[in-house]
């Protein structure tokens, strides 16, 4: 089934920041490039509006690219890092990406979630059941739920060009001096 982007077409992206940082850093040992991302997302269609799902932790080294997220133009929704008695960390975003999708669907013909978390099928489904949304995905088809790629309307697979939305860095160490 092929789908339909039209200009006048209003859309809504909701972005799982976790799940596509830990893809591009296993996968290609590189960072996102989500302003190349956006872009391809909304193909000259109507942003109404764009959210990122963050995680915040105690050193605060993400600042600047939160403030990198904020200038094209995408909220930035944060939540501290859980850090539990035995050590494990937990930061999960999914309901509240979940809620937002929901609540937004009645002002939306698109929805896009930039995840491969197969934990979105529901949502997906509801989404087009219910709310009559038309639901894309993006992601790293690599590591991309076959299921979440099933429900979608379209699915956009970055491996397709990890050139263009990755931005290397370099084989520098955190010094930012070569090995």
């Amino acid at each position: 089934m092929s789908i339909i982007k039209h200009k006048s077409q209003r859309v809504g992206v909701f972005i799982d920041t976790q799940n596509l940082y830990h893809c591009a850093k296993n996968l290609y040992h590189a960072r996102v490039n989500f302003g190349a991302i956006m872009k391809d997302a909304l193909a000259g269609r109507q942003l109404v509006r764009a959210r990122a799902y963050v995680v915040t932790t105690e050193s605060g080294d993400e600042k600047n690219f939160f403030e990198a997220l904020g200038k094209m133009g995408i909220e930035v929704k944060t939540k501290d890092l859980q850090i539990f008695a035995g050590g494990a960390k937990k930061a999960d975003w999914d309901v509240g990406l979940a809620m937002d999708a929901v609540k937004l669907a009645p002002k939306l013909d698109a929805v896009i979630l930039v995840s491969g978390d197969g934990d979105f099928v529901p949502l997906v489904e509801y989404l087009q059941d219910h709310m009559g949304c038309q639901v894309e995905a993006i992601s790293f088809g690599k590591s991309t739920s076959s299921k979440l790629k099933e429900a979608v309307d379209d699915f956009m697979n970055l491996d397709d060009n990890p050139r263009k939305y990755l931005l290397t860095t370099g084989t520098g160490n955190k010094n930012g001096k070569s090995d």
